[in-house]
C-alpha cells in the first residue's frame, strides 16, 4: 500500500496532526510524519514534496497555521494529491490559515479541509489510496457504518428517554 506523507510548519500543530495519524492508524495506513516550514526550510520542504512519488506516498496532508504556506509549496513541488489542513493560530482564529490554504492559484490544486479539520484530511487521503485498494475500500466502508450504527443507537436511547420523560 503506498503511504501517506504528513508534513508540519512546526511542532505547535502536533495535537491537530494526532486526529489524522489515529485515523491512519485505524485504517492501518502507513505514513510518515515530518516538520518542513515553507519558509524556513524550503528547499527540504521542496525536496521532500519532488521525491515523494518515488519514495512510495499516495498522497501528502499538509498542516499549518498562520500564512499557512507549506500545503502550497510542497503541491508546486509534486503531482500527488496534497491535502492542506490550516490550523487555528493566535491572531485570526484560523481564518488566514483557511484562506491561504484554500486560494491557490490555478494549475496547482490544494484539497482543502476545515480548520483543524486532521481526521477528515486522513479520511481524504485514505479515499484516495481506496481507488486502487479493495481492502481499504472495506475498512472505509466498515467505518462509516459504525459511524451509522453509534448515531442510530443515540437516536434511539434519545427516543426512550424523551417518552420517559412525559
Amino acid at each position: 500500500m503506498k503511504k501517506i506523507g504528513i508534513v508540519m510548519g512546526s511542532k505547535s500543530d502536533l495535537p491537530v496532526v494526532q486526529k489524522a495519524i489515529d485515523v491512519l492508524k485505524e485504517l492501518e495506513i502507513p505514513f510518515e510524519t515530518h516538520i518542513f516550514s515553507a519558509h524556513r526550510t524550503p528547499v527540504e520542504a521542496a525536496e521532500f514534496a519532488r521525491c515523494a512519488r518515488e519514495n512510495g506516498f499516495g498522497a501528502i496532508i499538509a498542516f499549518a497555521g498562520m500564512a499557512a504556506h507549506l500545503a502550497g509549496a510542497v503541491a508546486a513541488n509534486t503531482t500527488l494529491p496534497v491535502i492542506g489542513v490550516p490550523c487555528k493560530g493566535p491572531v485570526f482564529d484560523g481564518m488566514d490559515a483557511l484562506l491561504s490554504t484554500v486560494q491557490m492559484p490555478s494549475g496547482i490544486p490544494v484539497a482543502t479541509v476545515a480548520v483543524n479539520g486532521g481526521a477528515n484530511a486522513a479520511l481524504l487521503a485514505a479515499e484516495i489510496l481506496s481507488v486502487e485498494n479493495a481492502e481499504l475500500s472495506r475498512r472505509l466502508t466498515e467505518r462509516r457504518e459504525a459511524a451509522a450504527s453509534a448515531i442510530l443507537a443515540q437516536d434511539a436511547q434519545l427516543t426512550k428517554e424523551l417518552e420517559q420523560s412525559y
